[in-house]
This record gives C-alpha cells, structure tokens and sequence, in this order.
C-alpha cells in the first residue's frame, strides 16, 4: 500500500511539474483517480496526448476500491476509471453519492480455458467444469458458459444467473464452483474452467490466445461488466472531460489494450 501511494504522489509531482513547464493560463488540469498500477498503462500516453490540447492530466491512485468513489464525490479528484457498472451502482445505492457514468471503456475478459480440449465442442457428457463461487463472478461464468452453447440459464435472472438459474445442461455438466483464485488450479482434472483475466495471467495463461472460448460484450444483456469513466453529476456534461472521452476512444487505447494487457481487456465503444 504505502509503495502505491508514493507512486501516485510521483507521478501527480511528475505530471504537475510537466504542467507548469509548457502551461498557460488556458491549461484545464483533471484529476483521474483509479485503483490498480494497471491504469498507469492507459492514462500516462492518454495524458501526454491530451497535454497537446491543453488539458493536463493528474493521475491519483488510490489504496483501495472504496476510495476512488468516495473521493469523486466529496471533489478531491474530478474523474475516476477503475470499476464496471454493476460495482458503480452498488456504491451509489449503498453510500448515497451523487456521480454519474459519463462513458463506458472496456470490458475485462472471461473466457473458458482447458489443458484437455482444444474447443468446447469437445465437451462431453457429464465432464466437469470449474467456475468461480463468489455470486458476481459465478453468475457472469454461467452467461459464458451459456454463450459457448454448453447450458441454458433463466433469462430473467439478467447477467447475474445462480446454479439454481440453469435451466438447460444438455451435458449433465458437473459445475464446481470453487474460490475465485483457485480455478486455474482445477485445470487438470476439470475438462475446461470459466477463468477471471487477472487470475488466468497470474496463472501463466494469456487472455489473448490460451482460450477455447472467449468472452465478449454481446454476451450480456446489460452493461453491468463494462468498466466505466465516472463524474459528479454536476459536472457530466464538462465540454473538458467531453475531449477527454473522445481522446479515449481512439485506436491508440485499443493498441494499448492490446499490447500492454494481453488481450485481458475489449473496447465497448
């Protein structure tokens, strides 16, 4: 936590003193908060591209997934880019803050993974698959697995489906849902397993080409996985953050994903 922090203070020092050395008085300075180093990646080229329109960047990261939310709110930072929709409006309902999505980003990966088959097509009669247990990612697993064909869930349970959802396993598919850090290590006995990008990487897997089956946006019916850009609803319409967005959806930043984070993450945009 504290080599996070003095990094973040880094870079803020950094980026200011960049400021003040080729600033004018008509330079606009946002600051964008964020959780994981990840996000130093996507903003540091954003925020020297974004420099030459005379809008400097501040970069603030933060300790925990809390902070950047709390902190959007009470105007210590003027945007943040860390959490997807689902997360965004449980934090909204349960503290009550008044900021508001202002643009969608990516979508972080799910796909399948198997060190025995080579496609799900493979998969055969009462094979087991593991899936990760905690309800978010459980849920969002089912989608995947139902997109491969492979089951049928309840089309009103949304994007956040329960085992108890699944209405169709024409397989008898023995689904095992186990600790969300521990999926990859089912791999040898499972014929194929619904993996998190971030945990399937610290595996040694890469999102980009290791899969049997992958993830996409279309799968679900809402946005509640895609990640977002968020603003205090007073300032939703800010002609700045308005450039800042569009400098973001450019194909600079789908290079950037596709380079830098191994297919982990796909433009909704």
């Amino acid at each position: 936590m504290i080599n996070r922090l003095i990094i973040a203070l880094l870079s803020i020092l950094v980026i200011i003193s960049c400021g003040k050395s080729s600033s004018s008085k008509d330079n606009e300075v946002v600051r964008v908060g964020f959780y994981t180093d990840a996000h130093y990646q996507i903003w540091n080229p954003l925020a020297s591209k974004l420099s030459n329109e005379g809008i400097i960047i501040e970069l603030v990261s933060f300790a925990d997934t809390r902070m950047p939310n709390q902190a959007l709110n009470n105007g210590d930072i003027d945007l943040n880019a860390f959490q997807h929709h689902a997360y965004f409006e449980d934090e909204v309902s349960n503290n009550g803050y008044d900021i508001v999505p202002i643009a969608d980003t990516f979508i972080t990966v799910m796909n399948i993974y198997s060190q025995k088959i080579s496609n799900v097509s493979e998969v055969k009669n009462g094979d087991k698959v593991a899936i990760p247990n905690d309800p978010s990612n459980e849920g969002r697993a089912l989608k995947v697995l139902e997109a491969a064909g492979l089951i049928k869930v309840r089309p009103e349970a949304g994007d956040s489906p329960s085992l108890f959802d699944v209405i169709e396993n024409p397989l008898n598919l023995d689904i095992l849902p186990v600790e969300i850090g521990s999926v990859p290590t089912y791999l040898p006995e499972v014929s194929c397993a619904v993996i998190n990008s971030h945990v399937a990487i610290d595996f040694g897997l890469n999102p980009g080409t290791d899969y049997i089956f992958k993830d996409d946006p279309t799968i679900y019916n809402g946005n509640s996985f895609v990640n977002l850009i968020a603003a205090r609803r007073e300032d939703k319409d800010n002609p700045v953050f308005q450039k800042i967005i569009k400098a973001y959806k450019s194909d600079m930043m789908k290079e950037i994903y596709a380079n830098n984070f191994k297919g982990s993450f796909i433009a909704t945009w």
